[in-house]
């Protein structure tokens, strides 16, 4: 067990500007972080492993997670409910581990609220064009409603520790990666 707690990142930006791919291959090559696996309501894709992408749960489990007081945060996101378990996060940062978070702008937001330690990353397309292009490539559905969200995710962008552009996703994961590094040169948070 080690004396310095762990460092909380957490990862945030609209759909389809690289997180996933920026977090997955970070964490292959850090092999120091933990990603905390985020509960969800909505239902499981084919690609996707239960308790590896997301924990799977119906609405009635979740909301009384809720009513237990189980998450660090929660979300309605497309009419499923999102949340992060607070243990998810605590137990590792308590152990050294430092935990990345993929989470929505407004629940990183409500993160940075109870831990203002936690350092925020909003992921970002070039233009939105580009995002468009992104969502419409992989099949999303509803693309103007998923936008309006988009906006209204961008507008909070300032309010975020640092802003990487993923117009190039070499480059970007090298930013993504520097980010981390000099967090870590800095000095480790107190328990």
């Amino acid at each position: 067990m080690s004396n310095e707690r762990g460092h909380l990142f957490v990862v945030s930006g609209p759909s389809g500007t690289g997180k996933s791919t920026l977090i997955e291959k970070f964490l292959r090559e850090d092999g120091k972080s933990r990603f905390s696996v985020s509960c969800t309501t909505r239902k499981r894709r084919d690609h996707e492993i239960d308790g590896l992408d997301y924990r799977f749960v119906d609405d009635e489990t979740f909301r009384a997670m809720v009513a237990r007081g189980e998450f660090l945060e929660w979300e309605i996101v497309h009419g499923h409910l999102y949340g992060t378990l607070s243990r998810e996060v605590s137990e590792p940062l308590s152990e050294g581990v430092d935990v990345i978070l993929d989470i929505d702008v407004n629940g990183a937001l409500k993160v940075k609220e109870k831990l203002p330690e936690a350092v925020l990353i909003f992921v970002d397309t070039p233009s939105v064009e580009e995002l468009v292009r992104r969502l419409t490539s992989r099949g999303e559905k509803e693309i103007e409603r998923r936008m309006e969200r988009v906006r209204e995710e961008i507008a909070k962008k300032p309010l975020f520790t640092y802003v990487l552009i993923n117009d190039n996703i070499n480059r970007a994961y090298d930013e993504f990666a520097s980010i981390i590094a000099r967090v870590r040169r800095q000095r480790r948070w107190p328990e």
